[in-house]
């Protein structure tokens, strides 16, 4: 592969529907030479969703260009990500990635012989690489390890010591795998950026930085294995495949933080160069296009349906997920994924009419009466003393004082825009420490995932007063909690169906958000999730 093309021909395909290249003179100056070696490393944490077909995607493009392509599935790397991947499950989790990952590459026509797969583990634990660990912990500020895991690491309160080191080592590893770049998504930039800045540092090479851009997954979110909703899983029945789509954000003329046709653009036109949308011989009938800007501008035009594209993405998706689940019929690989992802173990002495107590009481912490969300006023707004992506806020929340709020918001909204805003408050989560300062409220806000991100906070009806309570349409009568249980997560189970309609109105389980005066909005961000 790659023989026939000249060293230009070779650049464009590695960087096709990329959204960004670090060091593109770099990698032409390799072409020249020689093949370009590129490593693609996934951490082996939650099971593989069908947006991994991206990465697979533009793997086929660097096997076409010639690229010497290595494939990391990187297992230390996932025990450190705040134990996504506990460290007696890590070799399971390997096989079940180098199984499936190889059965998609297979099922997009991509040669195996032509890849190597390492193990982190085989190399990350010796000698050398260790020092080599210790030397660039030596030299790696606090701040910049923390600030290059941002949007990879799993962010929590208290983050663990080996969160800190991710960063390095995958900046370590393209040194010890001997590669001329590292693919992957715009979401690791900064670690990228790390590795730029400190291998040097070392005496080892700047590599040069490939990036896709981050698929919005069905919610019109990021696609994640932890959120069921946003994704296809690669062994869903096709009846599941059908019903996610189904449910998918995919708005009529809408082509922002749309994954149905994000999956279009990013996997089946590199993979077939064409897309054909299946359509009713009454409606004008099938359509090739061979082009997706001209599928893209038709379908803001509203000249494709967002039902004919779905139905015609499920064709094209089942095709390839077909061999994939014809693979995993196996007893072998049933029983290997069975053991990787084991499920919570259930009490199966439990007695029937206890396991409908037990049903009705779950349906009873999912009550959004439960949640106390209140109208308030900001009569303050400053920067948190110790974090400089953080405002520190008081609010007016009808109390006599002010609670005081820590939000993440400096980079979406300014400090004039929030000042004496009327906003929305969840007042009865328990009250979490951020950077030194107690936040005692969460500040609402719709989002959308994409480059940028965007963030905006709901707005309550015109003349609300601070303290009026939010209610959800049908659920006015219900009390909330003082404190919500922690340990109960009704929060986190209730959040996952809160959203932003396509008329800008809030909405959990499609029905509105409420005060006394009318619906609770938000400006601009139609589909975004609520948070």
């Amino acid at each position: 592969m790659g023989e026939q093309l000249s060293p230009d021909e070779k650049f464009h395909l590695i960087t096709r529907n990329l959204q960004e290249t670090l060091g593109e003179e770099k990698i032409k100056q390799v072409l020249q030479e020689r093949e370009l070696k590129v490593y693609w490393g996934t951490a082996t944490t939650g099971k593989p969703h069908v947006a991994y077909f991206v990465p697979m995607s533009k793997i086929a493009d660097f096997l076409k260009a010639g690229c010497e392509v290595t494939i990391l599935f990187a297992d230390l790397h996932a025990f450190l990500d705040n134990m996504k991947a506990p460290w007696e499950l890590l070799e399971l989790r390997v096989q079940y990635y180098e199984q499936v990952i190889k059965a998609m590459l297979e099922s997009i026509g991509v040669p195996l012989d032509k890849l190597k797969f390492v193990k982190g583990t085989n190399f990350q634990l010796s000698r050398e690489y260790t020092l080599d660990v210790y030397r660039l912990s030596s030299m790696v500020t606090e701040h910049d390890a923390k600030k290059a895991g941002a949007e990879v690491v799993k962010q929590v309160e208290h983050p663990l010591l080996s969160g800190l080191l991710y960063p390095g080592l995958q900046a370590l590893d393209e040194e010890y795998l001997k590669v001329d770049a590292q693919f992957g998504g715009v979401d690791q930039r900064k670690i990228f950026t790390l590795a730029e800045k400190y291998l040097p540092s070392l005496g080892y090479a700047k590599r040069a930085h490939l990036m896709n851009p981050m698929v919005p997954g069905l919610t019109g979110a990021k696609m994640s294995s932890s959120e069921e909703e946003s994704k296809i899983d690669l062994l869903d029945r096709k009846e599941d495949v059908k019903k996610k789509l189904k449910k998918a954000f995919c708005e009529p003329g809408n082509i922002q933080n749309n994954g149905v046709l994000s999956f279009v653009k990013h996997v089946l036109f590199p993979l077939q160069a064409e897309f054909t949308i299946k359509r009713d011989p009454k409606w004008g009938g099938d359509n090739v296009y061979t082009d997706f800007e001209v599928l893209e501008k038709e379908f803001a035009e509203e000249t494709v349906h967002p039902g004919d594209l779905k139905a015609s993405v499920e064709v094209a998706l089942n095709k390839l997920l077909d061999p994939i689940r014809k693979k995993f019929e196996s007893p072998e690989l049933r029983k290997l994924s069975s053991t990787a992802y084991p499920q919570a173990s259930k009490n199966k002495a439990v007695v029937k009419g206890a396991a409908k107590g037990a049903a009705a009481a779950e349906d009873d912490e999912l009550v959004p009466s439960k949640l106390d969300i209140r109208v308030g006023k900001i009569i303050s707004v400053e920067k948190h003393p110790d974090a400089d992506s953080l405002f520190l806020e008081k609010i007016d929340v009808g109390e006599a004082e002010p609670r005081t709020v820590v939000s993440g918001l400096v980079a979406y909204v300014s400090q004039e825009d929030l000042q004496d805003r009327m906003v929305l408050l969840l007042c009865n989560l328990k009250a979490q420490k951020m950077r030194g300062i107690e936040s005692q409220a969460m500040l609402l806000c719709a989002s959308i995932e994409g480059e940028p991100r965007r963030v905006e906070p709901l707005d309550p009806p015109e003349g609300s007063s601070p303290g009026e309570r939010v209610f959800i349409e049908g659920y006015e009568e219900g009390k909330p909690e003082e404190k919500l249980n922690p340990k109960k997560k009704v929060w986190e189970k209730l959040q996952v169906d809160l959203q932003v309609s396509g008329d800008c109105i809030a909405q959990w389980k499609d029905k509105p958000l409420l005060t006394k005066l009318g619906q609770i909005t938000c400006k601009t961000l139609k589909g975004g999730n609520i948070s």
